[in-house]
């Protein structure tokens, strides 16, 4: 079981945007010091859900940061990003940290976003594939030329090879995967996927067997398919009793989750139905591991026995609070994990 933690960056109601900063890099010190495998970052754009816009940069500050930990993007959001120019970060990020860092992408959503990069519409509703296979070529191969209808250049060469650290591949890859389409998209290409954290076990279970079925049929080795790592993100909140661990979340994720989600703007315009932030504070609850350390542990176990899944993705700032959430790493890893092992 690898276990880590889901960092947003979130600001809180009465928060300054440096202060959630703070935290975050203060979590990822904690997460090292608790024994965790990887800190995971979050990345958006002018909302306070999460005031980190560039996960790739904040991996490289953790990265020198930190001496052992894993650190991934969860996720850098393709459709506002050049594949090349993201290739060649996750790269210089991999062969700088000796192998410690992932890149997770995602499609993002219909935002702004798209507007203000002047990628268009387009680059989210159908233009993921191409992005996305554009860079793994990049990670891939030691020169890359493109022909498509979003990127076309002549080859040009790979600078600097990823593959060049004693030999080893590039930087793993998972996709970020919310629908059956991006699920069977990452499975052709045998690329482990990032589960998110409103998804139950059963949700998550048939997630995995979508996977596991298309890569099958796509050719992928059945050796691949087994050792495909996979990625479970959650919420984690550790106290004496169940009701000690809900209450913290309640008093200050609805908050946060108004705050954050009522800020995101489409495309278009175009008006858009928002979870009810106490009901969905409620459901991770009953989702996650969110109570006394035994309760956490099993909850985590029963994931792992219904899905297959081994490695999590845990967001232990729900508090909104430095010194709480500090705590709820150190006794993540002091007082979960060896229950776990």
């Amino acid at each position: 079981m690898r276990v880590g933690t889901f960092v947003l960056a979130a600001q809180f109601p009465g928060q300054g945007q440096g202060e959630a900063l703070h935290r975050a890099m203060a979590a990822a010190d904690a997460a090292e010091e608790a024994g965790l495998d990887t800190v995971w970052l979050a990345e958006h754009h002018f909302v306070p859900y999460g005031v980190c816009p560039s996960a790739v940069t904040l991996a490289g500050v953790l990265l020198g940061r930190t001496r052992r930990i894993g650190v991934g993007t969860a996720v850098s959001v393709l459709p506002t990003a050049h594949p090349v120019a993201l290739g060649e970060q996750a790269a210089l990020l991999h062969l700088a940290s000796g192998g410690r860092f992932t890149l997770g992408v995602g499609r993002g959503g219909p935002w702004v976003d798209l507007e203000v990069f002047g990628t268009g519409l387009p680059a989210f509703e159908s233009g993921f594939p191409e992005s996305l296979d554009l860079l793994l070529r990049w990670l891939r191969d030691p020169a890359v030329a493109a022909h498509g209808p979003r990127y076309a250049f002549r080859e040009v060469p790979v600078v600097p090879r990823p593959d060049e650290l004693d030999g080893r591949p590039g930087p793993p890859v998972v996709v970020a995967c919310t629908s059956p389409a991006t699920v069977r998209l990452a499975a052709t290409r045998g690329l482990p996927m990032l589960l998110g954290m409103h998804c139950g076990d059963e949700e998550k279970a048939a997630m995995v067997a979508l996977w596991r079925s298309t890569a099958r049929a796509a050719g992928v080795t059945a050796d691949a398919v087994a050792a495909a790592d996979h990625v479970s993100a959650g919420v984690v909140q550790i106290a004496d009793s169940r009701q000690d661990a809900v209450e913290i979340l309640l008093k200050a994720m609805p908050g946060w989750l108004q705050q954050g989600l009522a800020a995101h703007r489409t495309y278009d315009g175009s008006p858009r139905r928002m979870r009810d932030p106490l009901a969905y504070t409620e459901l991770l609850c009953d989702l996650h591991p969110v109570g006394p350390p035994q309760l956490c542990a099993d909850r985590l176990a029963a994931t792992s026995a219904a899905t297959g899944i081994t490695r999590f993705a845990l967001l232990a700032e729900g508090s909104g609070d430095l010194p709480t959430t500090v705590d709820n790493l150190t006794r993540l890893g002091e007082d979960v994990l060896p229950e776990l092992a």
